[in-house]
């Protein structure tokens, strides 16, 4: 975990801009890092990708209420972080693939390689209506389980991985994940194609190789604050 508060407030910054050149958010979408044991650093409430460099990101306790002007769906965060103490970063997002599948009342099975880093399995929160209170929360976070990944009915999803740059990596993975589960449909194959099982997705989703720091890269190139790295 990285404690210097600055620094987290960068890569949070760095962060909101990747997932909006990405495409993965627009005028909504929220991420955050942990910054400490209770508490958290969470983007400015305006379109990610027009995050200005230096933007002030709000503390936000891990426990409690949220600070005035903080948006409600943060919530999702808090119980992200109080049941995953490995969680680093948690992303909420509404790519274009996703949000056609989630919509569907669907979930993506793990067909392709980066399917393989969301076992056992992504979620699925049956309810279309803005998460904005904590019951609500509480419900959307349960029906996550134990996996990394969730998708809302009609709602978008939530991603977290053990830093900032893993979960926003995995919101570009979960993406391409949906992508597939939709051609899939399209085709009329998705009963008969192959998915990979527990065991092959153990094995493929390595961490070696700078598998997510490559993606981050990738996602993050040419940045205005990549240079205070």
């Amino acid at each position: 975990m990285h404690d210097n508060k600055d620094d987290v407030a960068r890569r949070v910054r760095i962060a909101a801009r990747a997932l909006g050149r990405a495409g993965l958010v627009h005028a909504y979408g929220h991420c955050s890092a942990r910054a400490g044991t209770e508490s958290f650093l969470v983007c400015p409430s305006m379109p990610m990708a027009l995050t200005p460099v230096g933007a002030t990101c709000e503390p936000v306790p891990v426990h409690g209420d949220l600070p005035e002007g903080v948006l409600g769906e943060v919530r999702l965060h808090q119980q992200i972080y109080v049941r995953h103490l490995q969680a680093g970063g948690v992303v909420r997002f509404m790519g274009p693939n996703m949000m056609a599948l989630a919509a569907l009342g669907r979930v993506p099975q793990a067909r392709h390689g980066f399917g393989c880093y969301f076992q056992p399995g992504v979620g699925l929160w049956d309810d279309p209506q803005l998460i904005r209170d904590d019951s609500r929360a509480v419900g959307a976070i349960d029906a996550m389980g134990q996996g990394r990944a969730l998708l809302m009915r009609g709602n978008g999803a939530v991603v977290w991985g053990e830093s900032i740059e893993a979960a926003t990596v995995l919101a570009w993975y979960l993406e391409d994940m949906c992508r597939i589960e939709l051609i899939a449909l399209q085709t009329g194959l998705a009963d008969t194609a192959p998915i990979i099982s527990e065991a092959e997705a153990e094995t493929r989703a390595t961490r070696a190789g700078r598998i997510i720091e490559r993606m981050w890269d990738h996602m993050t190139a040419g940045d205005p604050e990549l240079a205070a790295s």
